[in-house]
This record gives C-alpha cells, structure tokens and sequence, in this order.
C-alpha cells in the first residue's frame, strides 16, 4: 500500500513539475509582460502605400533605436522611395536620412500595447521625372530639403522579440523644399486632433527588439 501511494506521489510531483516547467516556458516565449529596460536596442521597418486610378507611391523608413532609458529611446532613420503617375508619365524617387527621439508614455494589455511619440529631424533628397504634352524632351528637377516631425503610434508585441507598428497621427510637420529648378517653399502643419484609422491607413511595420 505505502509503495503504491509513493509511486503515486512521485508521479504526481513529476507531472506537476513538468507542468510548471512547460508553463515558464511558454511564459518566456510569450508577450505577456514585455518592457523596454535602458541598454535594450531596437530595429523598426515602417511602409506607407498608397494608391488610386492614375497614381501609386511607396516609401520604406528603417529605423534603429537604442534605450538610454527604460521608456526614452535616440536612433537614426533612413527613408525611401518612389512613384509613378499616368499624367505626363512622371515619376518620383527621394532619399532621407535622420534621427529621432522616441518616448513611450502609455503601456497596456500585460504590457504588450505600448504607445509612443516620435520626434524627427533629417534632411532629404528627391527628384522628379516627367513630360510635357507636345514637347519630345524629357524633364526632370531635383529639390534638397529639411525635414520635421512629430509623429503619435504604437507597438502591439505578439512575441517577446517582435512587435507590429502603426502610425496614429503626424502631429506635426515642416518640410524646407529647395528645387534645382525653383524657388525654395516651406510647408508647416499641426493636426492635433487628427488620427489615422489603423485600419483603413496602409501605414504599419514590424519592430524587432533586442
């Protein structure tokens, strides 16, 4: 009888552990509990598209982060892209290159929401290709500018490592335009109560912490 319930204990204290063991582990590779510590660094890759009847675009904006603190990162920031239009046969490429300070205020769902505000300062590079009706020469411009922005969005973390992206609102933006061909422009907007439907806004990324 005692060597029955002894071997009935000991079954029952391995199962639990090996419960417990599986439990920790599928713990460690879940998102629950997730937090950015200073020292921990970042890659984040965001896309915009958009298209309609006559017109596409693309731009792709690799970032790097790096935390100095637990919720305040500084990084650096490329950006590219290009595209076409029907009318004149014009297309578009452009090159940026930045840094930004990001700062993360809210966090939620176990930590796996985090929500965050990005500041941006960089310079860019674009230039223009098209034709015009009746003439055979094909044209083009270049134009240098500085860029700035302040930009809400969020992370959603679906592992410990990997998080998806996705821009709320361009708070605000400066744009210093100066064309090859032309006469310099600045643009300036702030859109405090404007907020993008994730949803319906191609704008997302995936971010990658390590």
């Amino acid at each position: 009888m005692k060597t029955k319930f002894l071997i009935i204990a000991t079954l029952f204290t391995f199962s639990f552990v090996n419960a417990q063991q599986q439990e920790a582990e599928e713990e460690m590779h879940s998102a629950k509990g997730v937090k950015f510590s200073k020292g921990d660094m970042f890659i984040e890759g965001g896309i915009s598209v958009s298209t309609s009847d006559d017109s596409n675009a693309y731009s792709i904006n690799p970032k790097f982060g790096y935390l100095i603190a637990d919720n305040f990162a500084v990084g650096g920031d490329l950006d590219f892209g290009g595209g076409k239009t029907d009318a004149n046969d014009g297309k578009t490429s452009f090159f940026g290159i930045g840094a930004f300070a990001r700062y993360y205020f809210f966090e939620a769902d176990s930590r796996r929401f985090k929500a965050f505000a990005d500041a941006g300062l960089g310079y860019s590079h674009a230039k223009a290709e098209y034709n015009i009706v009746g003439d055979p020469v094909r044209y083009d411009n270049t134009t240098n500018g500085i860029k700035a922005n302040i930009t809400v969005g969020l992370n959603y973390f679906f592992t410990k490592k990997f998080a998806a992206t996705f821009v709320l609102a361009d708070i605000l933006t400066y744009n210093n335009a100066n064309p090859e061909n032309g006469s310099s422009s600045n643009s300036f907007e702030l859109n405090i109560n404007l907020f993008n439907n994730i949803f319906a806004q191609p704008k997302f990324g995936l971010l990658y912490k390590f």
